[in-house]
């Protein structure tokens, strides 16, 4: 049976992408961040999935605005780098599980979840920059194959929080009765809080984003009380992505203990967060 070993929460921003891409992360201005992330990418080396469940939103390269499905799973057998106007990440293409995709599709629609196909997907930085951040140098291929797991946080009305936290559990359902031997790690992406126009474009709530943190692994159903209205007001409308990381946390077993976490402000305009759980499941706890 397969079974979820670690859920990550991070942070999407392109320009991180960028960062490592053009080999500045000793720069001042980005090594906080990077030096944030060492203590994760060091346990999750230590601890490799064979397959990532990636969470994301696509930010209109592969999907464009005039069909936009709540949620969608991937089923390719691979998948290519989107260019997203200044050309692909020069990172590896993505390859699929494709059995667990299937799986996932045919599971999750049993669970009354309407779930879109994608037999085609090129992935953005929404996917690409999450993998970045637990391999950082992946040579000619990512280190594990890849479940595309889409949710539509661009156009109104997004899914909300709750149903996200549900689309999770049933997630991570589905991931346990997959018959094969397999260790899935979930990844929940996109946040914190940050907007990018509007008389708000700028928004940061460092209160708002360290109180998301902390509720996010002992209580996920009061994040996921929040109302959509709730996360554009204290998150900002590109804050509303942070619904993706209760995919994740729905998805994990009840029995988790969080590994690391970091906080950064800023990140272009962003606020940049990472928080690593291992799932312990029927383990007793121990430290990490």
């Amino acid at each position: 049976m397969a079974n979820v070993i670690w859920g990550l929460a991070t942070s999407h921003v392109p320009s991180i992408g960028a960062a490592m891409d053009n080999g500045k992360t000793e720069d001042p201005y980005w090594k906080p961040l990077f030096d944030g992330y060492a203590p994760a990418r060091k346990w999750m080396a230590e601890h490799p999935p064979d397959v990532a469940v990636i969470v994301y939103n696509d930010h209109a390269n592969a999907i464009g605005m005039d069909l936009v499905p709540t949620f969608a799973i991937g089923t390719a057998d691979s998948y290519d780098v989107a260019d997203e106007g200044w050309g692909r990440r020069q990172v590896p293409p993505v390859v699929g599980a494709p059995q667990l995709s299937e799986h996932l599709v045919r599971e999750l629609v049993d669970s009354s979840f309407d779930i879109a196909t994608a037999n085609r997907l090129d992935v953005d930085h929404g996917l690409t920059v999450p993998l970045s951040v637990y391999c950082s140098e992946p040579g000619e291929a990512w280190p594990c194959t890849v479940v595309p797991v889409l949710v539509n946080v661009i156009q109104s009305p997004q899914p909300t929080a709750a149903r996200c936290y549900e689309f999770g559990k049933a997630i991570g359902q589905a991931i346990r009765s997959f018959p094969q031997d397999s260790k899935v790690a979930v990844f929940g992406t996109g946040g914190m809080s940050h907007q990018l126009a509007g008389a708000r474009a700028g928004l940061i709530n460092e209160q708002f984003d360290r109180w998301f943190l902390k509720k996010i692994e002992n209580d996920p159903e009061a994040l996921a009380a929040l109302t959509r209205e709730d996360y554009v007001r204290e998150a900002g409308t590109e804050g509303i992505e942070m619904i993706m990381w209760l995919v994740m946390r729905g998805a994990m077993s009840t029995n988790i203990s969080r590994v690391h976490d970091a906080y950064h402000v800023p990140a272009s305009n962003t606020a940049a967060a990472l928080a690593l759980f291992d799932d312990l499941g029927d383990r007793p706890e121990t430290a990490t």
